[in-house]
């Protein structure tokens, strides 16, 4: 619930101030000069009516501008002399809506119709008419009402686009930053890690090609290396993505899976369901548990078979990957990088992720993004 300035509720606000115009009306009209007509009623109702409209003046300003002047014009028609109170809020809010033009059209019709409806009343002749409607609604009153709800209008732009432009300015700082460290991980670490893989994959070549046993120490340094170099990588990667690139999504996974393909595992993919409705942040996040998960089976399950299936539905999407590896159904998965990856994505969407070994063997990863609260 949208709450003002002093913590109440808008609604309850504007309901207030919708009785309290009301009230102010009917007392006046109780309270002023009245015509020998016979229309006193329908006068106090359209003096009610008028000002209990403002309770909707933020959601409707229009048809409130448009519900208080006729009403005006009504009760003065009725016989009852009695200021346009609620017709001067009315052209408030619309201004302050952005409704400028519709609020100058109708206030030059309401201030036309006024005069006529006293004349009609009988409660002056002519040309006291004339002067008794524009007391009614006093043309700088009616000015002030408008400039106060430009200038509110006016001021709370202003704020909007300060805001936002410090949003653009941290997220270029952010962005200038990020670009900083990649740069410094590639100057300080790039040159030494790969000297270190490349020496040790040197030192492992020569070692086979002589016959001699090599050192575990040796295949360890080597596989550690190969595995900083793509660690390192995916982090550069990371820092300098600014999402300028086109984003990866559903139709670029088949792509992911043919790549699994080459690297010795035999990937299915299936794709079921429309996937025209789908999100832009959910179809990256698809991209990226999709291209987390053969990496993860690559690396640790020592599986030769993996299936992805994705299905798309009206409210959710769901992502399952399964592999036959040499996880054990009652083994408890140590949770690395990759896996608390993708689960930060997918909660940050509203969805859910498990990943556990499967009772015939293997392991499977399964998530579930809804469609309907991305933001």
């Amino acid at each position: 619930m949208i709450r003002g300035r002093f913590g109440v509720p808008e609604r309850v606000g504007d309901g207030v101030i919708a009785v309290g115009v009301a009230a102010a009306l009917l007392s006046a009209g109780a309270s002023g000069q009245h015509s020998t007509t016979e229309l006193g009623p329908l006068g106090y109702a359209l003096l009610a009516a008028g000002g209990l409209a403002l309770a909707a003046r933020r959601r409707a300003p229009v048809p409130v501008l448009v519900v208080t002047g006729l009403c005006a014009v009504g009760y003065q028609a009725a016989g009852l002399d009695v200021p346009a109170v609620a017709y001067l809020f009315a052209v408030y809010a619309a201004v302050r809506a952005g409704h400028r033009t519709v609020a100058i059209v109708v206030s030059v019709a309401v201030l036309a119709a006024l005069p006529l409806a006293a004349l009609l009343s009988g409660l002056h002749d002519t040309g006291e008419a004339f002067a008794r409607a524009r007391g009614a609604l006093e043309l700088a009153w009616l000015v002030a009402a408008g400039a106060a709800g430009e200038a509110l209008r006016q001021a709370e732009w202003r704020a909007d686009e300060a805001e936002r432009t410090r949003e653009e300015t941290a997220r270029c700082r952010a962005d200038e930053e990020r670009l900083r460290i990649a740069r410094e991980l590639h100057d300080s670490l790039t040159h030494q890690i790969s000297i270190i893989k490349v020496q040790s994959e040197v030192a492992v070549h020569v070692a086979r090609r002589r016959g001699e046993r090599v050192p575990e120490a040796l295949l360890a340094i080597q596989e550690a290396g190969r595995e900083a170099t793509r660690e390192l990588r995916a982090t550069l990667e990371a820092l300098r993505d600014d999402d300028t690139a086109p984003p990866r999504g559903l139709d670029d996974v088949s792509g992911l899976v043919a790549r699994a393909r080459l690297a010795g595992l035999d990937a299915t993919l299936t794709i079921e369901g429309d996937r025209h409705h789908v999100p832009v942040a959910v179809d990256r996040t698809v991209y990226r548990i999709v291209q987390e998960s053969p990496t993860n089976i690559a690396r640790h399950a020592d599986a030769a078979t993996a299936s992805v299936r994705i299905d798309c539905r009206p409210d959710a999407l769901t992502v399952r990957v399964d592999d036959d590896g040499r996880a054990a159904p009652d083994s408890v998965p140590t949770p690395g990088r990759g896996l608390l990856g993708m689960r930060e994505r997918v909660t940050a969407l509203g969805g859910g992720l498990s990943a556990r070994p499967r009772t015939e063997g293997g392991f499977t990863v399964r998530a579930r993004l809804p469609l309907g609260r991305t933001p």
